[in-house]
């Protein structure tokens, strides 16, 4: 029998690694969109952060999201790839353009 390895995915420097949470099924007034009229949604959590970026001193930069948070992106930002059948978006620290608060 062979076992399945999940793998781990750890974002170089400023980048960060982020799943996008699902986009709604319907309209305000009750429509329902089929997959082909949807938009790709804007909004994701932070799945894991790299280590910052590497200043001209040989120093770090914090970064400015965690693990967990809950971001704003534009529609296009990043790259996606698929990782153990799920789709993630590696993103710049600088494409996230807020932190949503609760």
């Amino acid at each position: 029998m062979s076992k399945t390895k999940s793998m781990t995915v750890t974002p170089l420097g400023d980048r960060v690694l982020v799943k996008r949470v699902a986009a709604d099924d319907k309209t305000k007034g009750g429509i329902i969109l089929p997959d082909t009229a949807k938009e790709k949604p804007r909004e994701g959590v932070v799945v894991s952060v790299g280590n910052g970026k590497l200043m001209d001193n040989g120093s770090r930069q914090t970064m400015s999201v965690k693990k967990n948070d809950r971001v704003l992106f534009s529609s296009y930002a990043g790259s996606e790839i698929k990782l153990d059948g799920e789709e993630l978006l590696i993103l710049g620290e600088d494409e996230i353009l807020a932190i949503i608060e609760n």
